[in-house]
């Protein structure tokens, strides 16, 4: 699956050879905030637990993995969008609820470019009939995700454990059927 460039912004499945990428992302302590507590990721994290597991969902064809997100004007890499069955690391993955999660740059906040990404992503997986639900996770506490969860339709379902293997985290259930 191709996603085509929105007004602002491109797209490409990242993989092993954006471990550069992914590392300088999660070296802002603000980045991680919401993530992990604020802990910056090591490198040998990227290359021993990040990398095989983004493999172990990334599937091209469909859709899912991490989307590198780029602004077209600098080719400026400020982010991704993440975008897999939702419980997939559990017994029971739900392969027609497709999970979006996103994180960007501090220097690309409130200017618009999550919410672009997301939306135009999950638009072109709609347009696919990748599933006919999409969900994401967020901590009470991170209202600029909560905020996009909206912007992309999304309701408040629950708070709940979510359950993975690098740790479970109390969390809000948004989803929108499509």
């Amino acid at each position: 699956m191709k996603i085509n460039n929105s007004e602002r912004l491109s797209f490409k499945v990242m993989d092993k050879n954006d471990a550069k990428d992914l590392f300088e992302l999660d070296q802002d302590t603000e980045v991680m905030k919401y993530i992990n507590g604020g802990k910056m990721t090591t490198m040998k994290e990227i290359q021993d637990v990040y990398i095989p597991r983004m493999a172990s969902y990334t599937n091209k064809e469909k859709g899912w993995g991490i989307w590198g997100v780029t602004i077209n004007q600098s080719q400026e890499f400020i982010g991704w969008v993440l975008v897999r069955p939702m419980e997939f690391f559990s017994d029971e993955p739900e392969f027609d609820n497709i999970e979006l999660g996103w994180r960007f740059v501090q220097k690309s906040w409130g200017k618009g470019y999550a919410t672009e990404a997301a939306k135009h992503i999950m638009q072109a997986l709609v347009d696919n009939k990748s599933a006919t639900e999409y969900s994401a996770i967020a901590e009470t506490e991170n209202v600029a995700s909560i905020n996009i969860m909206k912007k992309l339709g999304m309701q408040f379902q629950k708070n709940d454990l979510h359950k993975d293997p690098l740790g479970d985290l109390q969390v809000d259930y948004y989803s929108v059927k499509v």
